[in-house]
């Protein structure tokens, strides 16, 4: 788990334990920082985090306010039953056109900041979960915000991909996945809507390039073949 989601679950416990009601403040940043011993941009990351889930609202020059107690869920760390590659399948599918939407200015700052905060994270195992939220987010579409949302959620719930990670010690290829974001920005930024939907499609791309080298396709449960990539995307 990354330290971000970490001090993000924490502050989630403390709004649902009572210790703030919707419609309070949360301190500032740097006061969470302080509390937790972190950074403030690990605490900017679970601010984020907690934003995507509906929990708190950022308001400019006022502060971050809790706007919702969240639902103590008992399934929450139940297996999802899905597998890597039904996810990745998906995920092309449905991310590839959440790519080709236009963002606003305010939205793309907020994806460079986590590219940043990803960037500072690099060789730890971590994931890319705030990028992609953060560009579903973008569309202003909250179905699809909360479609991305969920598949990510059950890509953290999927036994199968656990057991994918569970004895890789080398996450040099993050530095891969960085890279993939940043272009993939750069095109969102230009609004290229057909360059940020091949940029996300290659993306997960070599993300199913990944799981496939890691898998052990002697398994009887490998079900890599089963689920193939959808087509890329033409040029027109």
């Amino acid at each position: 788990m990354r330290l971000y989601q970490d001090i993000g679950n924490k502050i989630r416990t403390d709004i649902l334990d009572g210790k703030y009601q919707v419609g309070d403040r949360l301190p500032p940043e740097r006061d969470i920082a302080e509390s937790f011993s972190v950074s403030r941009s690990v605490v900017r990351g679970a601010l984020i985090m907690l934003e995507l889930e509906k929990l708190i609202e950022v308001r400019k020059g006022s502060g971050v306010y809790v706007i919702q107690i969240p639902i103590e869920d008992k399934n929450r760390n139940a297996d999802s039953g899905y597998s890597p590659f039904e996810l990745m399948q998906a995920r092309q599918l449905l991310e590839s056109e959440v790519a080709a939407m236009q963002a606003t200015k305010t939205d793309i700052l907020k994806i460079k900041q986590a590219i940043n905060q990803e960037r500072q994270a690099l060789d730890n195992g971590s994931v890319d979960e705030l990028f992609h939220c953060l560009l579903a987010q973008s569309t202003q579409n909250s179905v699809l915000a909360n479609m991305v949302y969920e598949v990510w959620q059950a890509r953290k719930r999927s036994s199968m991909w656990r057991g994918l990670h569970s004895h890789t010690v080398d996450f040099s290829y993050q530095r891969q996945w960085l890279d993939d974001h940043q272009r993939i920005l750069r095109a969102v930024t230009r609004r290229d809507a057909k360059q940020a939907r091949q940029e996300m499609w290659q993306h997960l791309e070599n993300v199913k390039h990944k799981l496939l080298e890691i898998s052990d396709v002697d398994d009887p449960a490998f079900d890599g073949y089963l689920f193939e990539s959808v087509p890329a995307p033409q040029e027109t």
